[in-house]
């Protein structure tokens, strides 16, 4: 069986990082799969690139900014929402693709921001392949919204899309909700949530009405994310031997939804002294804010350092007020560090409450102080580490998730 993943980035972001383990993992069970990107990041044989030459690069940077100025100009100029969306209006036709025209399933994961189109995906559709969908946000079931927030009109039918700034019943939202509808009736896809909980929202979705809709988490390696010498790991990364270290990061740690206004609420609420490790894209004026000693490490992408700093700290706190199932846990928990999160998305279902972590009341900076001094206090507890290494071995570990997925492969294969 001949499989090919599509995603927009080989490398950036959580879905990129998501399939690009994947694909390893598949690959490690013999099962033939390459991976076809917009924007590769990776110097691997077995991922491919649409982008080819100079020309082709501009091309895709204006088919980007060409989607963003048409939500732009939807959402009354609104700059803090534009990201929040996508309509998908445009993007590139890949399915004469080698690729894809040899594939027996083609397997669809972040594919917005110029990648693939609406009509991109139907024209992969008319290959009369089976298509697999990872949801790793609520996109492919809204009309356009990534996270939905307590809005629940993709139930019936998008429109006043709060994102757009609209309060009319039939908006740009209705089109994109339209659109989908009618890929979908004549489509072979099944869908794939990486949470319970983003596969439960999506059997709400009108839009998936009568399709498959199954859950399988993302994979994580676990010969590559595992314990090491914490006093070890913390000289390497140039941090303090005897501070409580609290590690945050995000890919823009000033994204709202990513919470850091809580976890610097929680943070003067503690007892004990700790100082916070931070990765990701901070801005100085937050670094500004934070009420403790930081160490900001800025991105990273070297896994093996990566590995490092999970291992250099104590917990890992994700403030987060959406998430699917953030992978960042999942290395927190595969290199024994327990995490604290709120109760929100696919979070619950990772941290076990008060056996591989704490899950904090929703938006709740007390609670969240509470969780944190909760692990704190239970450090030297080996069970709490075993805790975490059995939770990601039992659920997420690459052999698991990748014959979850062959099978679903075989099924639809078959059907």
């Amino acid at each position: 069986m001949k499989v090919v993943l599509l995603n927009t980035s080989s490398r950036t972001g959580g879905a990129a990082v998501a399939a690009a383990r994947l694909l390893r993992a598949l690959r490690k069970q013999g099962v033939s799969v390459q991976m076809c990107v917009l924007h590769k990041e990776r110097e691997e044989d077995w991922i491919e690139t649409v982008e080819k030459g100079r020309c082709s690069h501009l091309l895709n940077r204006i088919r980007f900014y060409w989607e963003r100025a048409v939500i732009f100009l939807h959402n009354h100029f609104n700059r803090s929402q534009l990201f929040r969306v996508s309509i998908a209006n445009t993007g590139t036709d890949i399915s004469r693709l080698p690729c894809v025209r040899e594939a027996d399933v083609i397997h669809l994961h972040w594919i917005n921001q110029g990648f693939l189109s609406l009509n991109d995906i139907k024209q992969l559709a008319a290959l009369g392949k089976p298509i697999v969908w990872t949801m790793h946000d609520m996109w492919s079931y809204t009309g356009v919204c990534h996270y939905a927030s307590d809005c629940q009109s993709f139930h019936q039918m998008c429109g006043s899309c709060f994102y757009l700034d609209s309060h009319a019943d039939k908006d740009l939202s209705t089109q994109i909700y339209q659109k989908k509808q009618q890929i979908y009736k004549k489509a072979d896809i099944s869908f794939v949530g990486c949470s319970n909980w983003i596969a439960a929202l999506a059997k709400k979705s009108g839009l998936l009405c009568g399709k498959r809709v199954v859950d399988i988490p993302n994979p994580i390696d676990t010969k590559l994310f595992r314990p090491s010498d914490k006093s070890k790991c913390r000289k390497d990364l140039s941090l303090p031997q005897d501070k409580r270290l609290i590690l945050f990061g995000a890919l823009n740690v000033t994204d709202e939804r990513k919470g850091v206004n809580y976890l610097l609420k929680a943070l003067p609420l503690l007892k004990q002294p700790v100082e916070l490790v931070v990765f990701g894209q901070v801005k100085s004026e937050i670094q500004e804010l934070v009420p403790v000693p930081i160490h900001s490490l800025g991105y990273l992408s070297d896994e093996k350092k990566i590995v490092s700093l999970y291992n250099a700290v104590d917990l890992f706190v994700i403030s987060s007020l959406d998430e699917n199932l953030p992978n960042m846990v999942m290395e927190a928990m595969a290199c024994g560090t327990p995490s604290v999160g709120f109760r929100t998305g696919g979070i619950p279902e990772m941290i076990d409450h008060l056996k591989n972590g704490y899950v904090a009341d929703h938006a709740n900076e007390a609670d969240l102080a509470k969780g944190i001094e909760w692990v704190l206090e239970h450090l030297d507890n080996k069970e709490l580490t075993e805790a975490c290494l059995a939770k990601v071995q039992n659920s997420y570990a690459e052999d698991v998730v990748a014959k979850r997925y062959m099978d679903l492969y075989d099924e639809i294969s078959r059907h």
